[in-house]
């Protein structure tokens, strides 16, 4: 027989490593059995009559699947569980959610159904958060927290039963479930500096909503690489990753119907692109926004916030980033 190490033991033993509390180990095991119940709504999805959408639209504009919302409840009821977690902001909630506001050690952004569209089609999707920490040394003002004073970031993607998952200034491990429904064997993921695997993610769709400059690296790079696009960005950053490349969403500015332009992007600041960010950077690679500036040192002016994004092999993005800057 053979053993693997599980997350929880070697959270156990990050923890004592770095001299941390074991506050945080009680905020992952939420997250854990969280992520582990979404994944099973989502198996249990199609026999059960749930992967449709309801008969509301969320505040960022898009129609609610049952899905998100039966996602956004796990996550919530789990975190109160907690009783660490002063306050959440969640994709599918119009304001920021308030849970223990005086004792509470813990601040959770969460995108509770990344990629909801492929629900229905039996395809991956995403559970990503990030986390920060309140002020332990004086009055806490309860503001938003930029992607560089994050503690942790992760995602789950479902139903595959891989866990990402990185800790600040110590490095990122992805974990796989098995069959004990426990996720085990730690592995550290470093971006592979071998251009050869590096891939380009990207809505292809799109290619000529976006600024010229933009269109005009595309025309110049992307036969050099691999294209894949899943339609998740947790996918889709899951094998950046393991491959090495770079996911990008751009702004969108050239589109036929300038009521579909998003000058600042799409895709949500706090609980997407910082948290990808995040991962990238303790696994050795970089992210930057529409114009050119780290994702990790955007101050959130609001907890649905939008960015552009460009996130993977610190080579490739920062070629982009001088177009941007340029």
């Amino acid at each position: 027989m053979q053993f693997e190490q599980t997350f929880m033991n070697f959270l156990l033993h990050h923890q004592e490593k770095h001299n941390r509390t074991y506050h945080f180990l009680i905020l992952m095991d939420a997250l854990m059995s969280a992520a582990k119940h979404i994944e099973h709504y989502y198996l249990t999805g199609a026999l059960k009559g749930r992967l449709g959408y309801t008969d509301t639209v969320n505040v960022q504009g898009e129609d609610v699947m049952q899905m998100d919302e039966i996602a956004h409840e796990i996550v919530i009821h789990y975190l109160k569980t907690t009783r660490r977690v002063i306050h959440v902001v969640s994709e599918e909630a119009a304001d920021i959610i308030p849970l223990n506001v005086e004792s509470g050690r813990y601040f959770v952004y969460f995108d509770p159904l990344d990629g909801s569209s492929n629900v229905a089609h039996g395809l991956p999707v995403g559970f990503l958060f990030g986390i920060a920490k309140r002020n332990l040394d004086g009055p806490e003002d309860f503001h938003l927290r930029a992607g560089k004073d994050y503690i942790a970031a992760g995602m789950f993607v479902i139903p595959t039963g891989t866990f990402t998952v990185a800790f600040k200034d110590a490095g990122t491990w992805r974990f796989h479930i098995d069959e004990t429904m426990n996720y085990v064997k730690p592995v550290q993921m470093i971006l592979p500096e071998n251009t050869s695997s590096w891939e380009l993610s990207f809505n292809s769709a799109n290619r000529y909503t976006y600024a010229e400059k933009i269109q005009q690296w595309l025309d110049q790079n992307e036969k050099k690489h691999a294209f894949r696009y899943l339609g998740a960005l947790a996918g889709d950053f899951h094998r950046i990753l393991g491959n090495g490349g770079m996911f990008m969403y751009p702004a969108i500015v050239n589109h036929p119907n300038p009521k579909k332009n998003r000058p600042d992007g799409k895709l949500r600041l706090m609980y997407e692109a910082s948290v990808v960010a995040f991962m990238c950077k303790e696994a050795g690679g970089t992210a930057v926004d529409e114009k050119g500036m780290p994702i990790l040192d955007i101050n959130p002016e609001s907890h649905h916030q939008r960015t552009a994004l460009y996130v993977g092999s610190k080579p490739l993005v920062d070629d982009i980033t001088a177009v941007l800057k340029g």
